[in-house]
């Protein structure tokens, strides 16, 4: 490798005092909010061009990967079209084209009228994120939303579908999402606090108005929740949701009254999380009100304020979480998760039996798809197992038997399904929890003989559930010989609602505890060579990184973090952050003493020792806007300054992406090649 030198971090101590501890962070005038402080600047590009010298050797292998990932996309992939009002509605792609193309047909047989071509919105911009979009109740306007910051602000934009024409209404400073009124003429938007970056504002714009006429209908007074928007799908009512980690509510306001005043459906209760549907006069609550793993309740619309006038339809049960729900006319459908696998119940209201749907593979993800209209007796969902590929399904609901595939993801190249297996196993931790984990390998490739290459990925936190789905990019280790596991730790919600608090707060050990315990109990049965593990992490995944590197070095060849929040303390003691105040329930409120000593002592940038590490992959964005890019900076400068080992630690920062890395359809998989290929060539190498 070239004898280049790795940078080198000023060091300048900064006292953080807080309940009689000092700590000292040499790293403190890393942070730049505006992001054009020469010195940092400079410092960034030097690790990029490290990164780029350290890397030079496994570039070709970057580059033929880069081309084995994109070579199995269908290069004109659509979607399954839908029937909303009096159009069918699509996306697709075309040959090199890196973003869609959203059209619309009055028949499937006629010429589609294109609606947006996203190529052409993007064109000019390094970075091109399309947020919300949506057409107008009379199917006349399309209102969409796009970032070409990567800072996850929007601008909202209208587009007149009888003329081809862009109105003047420009929308600027939002959060991305919009709902229509239904008079066609006002539509609803959340606009975003420039520092924090949080949606806290509800304005109507009223089309032909400059943006300074907009009115302001609703503003979140407490920072602890997030607002968002949406529709009841009979159209007759906008949902403004407001949500913490632990308590939500929903106000409501008459779709056809838009000058009216959102009403909340309940006084704010600390603790009850609830989400709501409707049919006719009866509102369907999934609530977790006296059932920790929620249940199904309805009662009439005038009577919904008072719980003790709701009425049970589908009770809680141990071990099984409600997950989600669709109500149409004559169907109840209702999507839980039983032991970490989804189920999909269909109740009928006419009276006739429950039924389930069957699905057939060890691991599987099984959710809605686009069903837009409440009289359809028709359902759309979405399949795909570690070894299927994203597949619509169609089922008739009055003839359980019929499914009809509708679309299923085309991989190219010689993908044979039945050339892989998934596998689901349950694995004790150290307290005796079996941790789920889905594993997928190549059959021809894999000897339970503990002599495979481990790929390990985890996340862990706000009780996102990583399902195994079906990823064609990772198709490029299992052909390699590597076995892919997803560690399903705690802080998901994996196995319902008490497997996410169980990694939370100060639980949140048992998330880091989890995956090294999987790591041990997978070399240990002889799915991998103890001296082949590599894992990765995004996000509040690339903390988990984080927290186990510095707890157990030693398991792990290599680890790519990305995004990674790994100055917990720091960043969530300063309440001008995003991802701070409305945290404080996921990770703990660090003002308070308790809080604040239990997350120092698993905080990543907080634990970097004098140790040998493994090889370390760390990527960030300049303009995240969840994750700040000082964070993964300063780690990297602290783990320069202390690891003991001569192993690669390489440091990138995308100088024109945020959270999300690269934008674009074949762009993103630039990053996914520069992993593995650090994974496959350092291996290779050793």
């Amino acid at each position: 490798m070239p004898s280049i030198q790795p940078p080198i971090a000023k060091k300048q101590p900064h006292l953080h005092k807080n309940h009689g501890i000092n700590r000292v962070d040499n790293y403190h005038w890393m942070r730049d909010d505006k992001r054009e402080a020469p010195e940092v600047l400079a410092h960034l590009t030097a690790e990029n061009d490290y990164h780029q010298a350290k890397f030079a050797p496994f570039k070709s292998l970057q580059t033929s990967l880069f081309e084995e990932l994109v070579g199995r996309l269908d290069k004109d992939e659509s979607s399954a079209p839908y029937y909303w009002h009096n159009h069918w509605y699509m996306s697709r792609y075309q040959q090199g084209g890196e973003y869609p193309i959203i059209s619309r047909k009055p028949q499937l047989a006629d010429e589609e009228q294109i609606l947006l071509d996203v190529n052409l919105r993007a064109m000019g911009h390094e970075f091109f994120g399309l947020g919300g979009f949506s057409v107008s109740p009379d199917e006349s306007l399309l209102a969409f939303s796009e970032d070409t910051l990567s800072r996850r602000i929007y601008t909202i934009e209208i587009k007149d579908l009888n003329t081809g024409q862009m109105l003047a209404d420009k929308l600027e400073g939002t959060d991305g999402s919009l709902v229509w009124a239904s008079d066609n003429l006002h539509l609803f938007y959340i606009a975003k606090d420039p520092q924090t970056l949080l949606g806290y504002q509800v304005f109507r714009h009223q089309l032909g108005q400059p943006q300074s006429q907009d009115v302001l209908v609703y503003e979140e007074q407490d920072d602890s929740f997030y607002l968002s928007l949406s529709k009841t799908l009979d159209e007759t009512l906008i949902l403004l949701h407001h949500d913490s980690t632990e308590t939500t509510a929903v106000s409501l306001l008459d779709s056809h009254q838009p000058l009216g005043q959102f009403m909340p459906l309940l006084e704010r209760e600390q603790g009850h999380e609830y989400s709501i549907a409707k049919r006719g006069e009866q509102l369907y609550i999934l609530t977790n009100w006296e059932a920790v793993n929620f249940r199904l309740m309805t009662v009439s619309r005038s009577q919904a304020h008072d719980k003790e006038s709701w009425q049970e339809v589908v009770g809680a049960k141990s071990g099984h979480r409600i997950e989600d729900v669709l109500l149409l006319s004559d169907y109840l459908v209702v999507q839980s998760r039983q032991s970490g696998l989804s189920q999909i119940e269909v109740r009928p209201f006419n009276g006739e039996a429950h039924y389930q749907l069957a699905f057939d593979d060890p691991a599987y993800v099984v959710g809605f798809d686009v069903n837009p209209s409440q009289h359809s007796r028709q359902l759309r969902i979405f399949y795909s197992s570690p070894t299927t590929p994203e597949s619509i399904y169609q089922y008739d609901l009055s003839q359980p038997s019929t499914k009809v595939l509708l679309k299923q993801e085309n991989v190219l190249g010689d993908f044979n399904r039945d050339n892989y297996r998934s596998e689901r196993l349950f694995i004790n931790a150290r307290d005796g929890q079996a941790v789920p984990v889905t594993l997928v390998y190549r059959i021809d490739r894999f000897k339970k003989d503990g002599t495979n290459p481990l790929y390990q990925y985890g996340y862990g936190a706000y009780g996102y559930t990583i399902d195994a789905d079906f990823d064609s990019a990772v198709i490029s280790l299992l052909d390699r010989g590597f076995v892919y596991a997803i560690a399903h730790v705690r802080g998901g919600e994996m196995l319902g609602r008490p497997w996410y608090d169980d990694g939370r707060l100060l639980n949140k050990q048992n998330s880091f505890n989890d995956f090294i315990d999987v790591t041990h109990a997978l070399v240990n049965q002889g799915y991998a060579d103890q001296h082949k593990v590599v894992a990765a992490g995004g996000s509040a995944g690339g903390l988990l990184m984080g927290g186990v590197i510095n707890q157990n070095a030693n398991s792990y060849f290599a680890v790519a973090a990305h995004v990674p929040f790994v100055d917990i303390v720091t960043t969530m003691l300063d309440e001008s952050l995003p991802l701070t105040t409305n945290e404080y329930d996921e990770w703990g409120n660090p003002n308070e003493a308790e809080a604040f000593n239990y997350m120092l002592s698993y905080s990543p940038y907080d634990q970097v020792k004098a140790q040998d590490y493994p090889h370390i992959l760390v990527t960030t964005g300049l303009h995240d806007s969840q994750v700040q890019y000082f964070e993964p900076a300063k780690w990297v400068a602290k783990l320069r300054e202390l690891k003991t080992d001569r192993n690669l630690l390489l440091f990138q920062t995308d100088m024109d992406a945020g959270h999300g890395g690269k934008s674009g359809r074949y762009r993103h998989y630039q990053d996914t090649a520069q992993e593995y290929a650090f994974f496959i060539g350092l291996l290779e190498q050793s």
